[in-house]
């Protein structure tokens, strides 16, 4: 794993944006096409904003996909990431595909779906982040890091829930579901790269347990250090907490957005 560390959150997404839109112009131009997944959530908006910048991305030949979405939420929901991705994501370019969660689908037969769209196709590159209790994706601590399917429904604990309170999309704790549709971890390390955004102080306790605590489902990020492809982007505040030789260690690339 490359640990880099941007001075802010607009740096931090020029930078995801860039190496993103360079790792899929080289997987077009060695398949043919590229796969993509694509998180949500706040740490995504300044990279999902560079990205549809790119230039030289033949985007009709991106397929891309879909990480995790609540169970039981329409997509007209303000907090429905089918509409957070079509916004920021899918009506900006014309990709070749999207298969969308649609968190209204009865679970079992969402379940089904997805896991047939997703079985055996190669990921050229995910998009991911770090939650404040340290899930990936929607795998909550503990993570089921055995699980072979491509997706998993999944309980959402109180500390994520809460996270989405305190990020705006919902009003209070009772509304925000209870259940999840989520890349399974497994699925998540299946793919060539990963590039995992992580900006913000109220990330740091979850950055510094991914990084410095052992690799074990309580911490669900830390599996991304068994991947030898990821590159784990922080800024200044969600770096704060880390030590010394992490830092020392890390990458630290300029502050470009002046």
């Amino acid at each position: 794993m490359e640990i880099v560390i941007a001075p802010n959150r607009v740096a931090l997404g020029q930078f995801v944006g860039q190496v993103a839109g360079e790792i899929i112009r080289e997987a077009i131009q060695t398949n043919g096409c590229c796969r993509l997944v694509v998180a949500t959530g706040s740490s995504q908006f300044e990279v999902l904003d560079q990205l549809v910048q790119q230039p030289g991305i033949d985007w009709g030949k991106v397929e891309g996909y879909h990480l995790d979405e609540y169970i039981g939420l329409d997509a007209s929901h303000p907090a429905s990431f089918v509409g957070y991705l079509k916004q920021r994501f899918v009506d900006r370019v014309p990709l070749k595909s999207f298969f969308f969660l649609n968190g209204k689908t009865p679970p079992n037969e969402l379940l089904e779906q997805a896991n047939s769209q997703l079985a055996g196709r190669p990921i050229n590159l995910m998009l991911c982040g770090i939650g404040e209790n340290g899930h990936l994706a929607f795998n909550d601590p503990p993570a089921n890091f055995d699980a072979s399917e491509p997706y998993l429904i999944v309980d959402l604990d109180e500390a994520c829930r809460k996270q989405q309170v305190g990020e705006g999309w919902f009003d209070s704790l009772d509304q925000v579901p209870t259940r999840a549709i989520s890349m399974s971890i497994r699925q998540i390390l299946g793919a060539q790269r990963i590039l995992c955004s992580v900006p913000d102080r109220r990330k740091a306790e979850a950055v510094c347990n991914t990084l410095e605590q052992p690799v074990s489902p309580l911490v669900p990020a830390s599996a991304l250090r068994n991947h030898a492809a990821t590159t784990l982007i922080l800024d200044a505040a969600s770096a704060s907490l880390l030590s010394t030789e992490a830092l020392t260690k890390a990458r630290h690339i300029p502050d470009t957005a002046n």
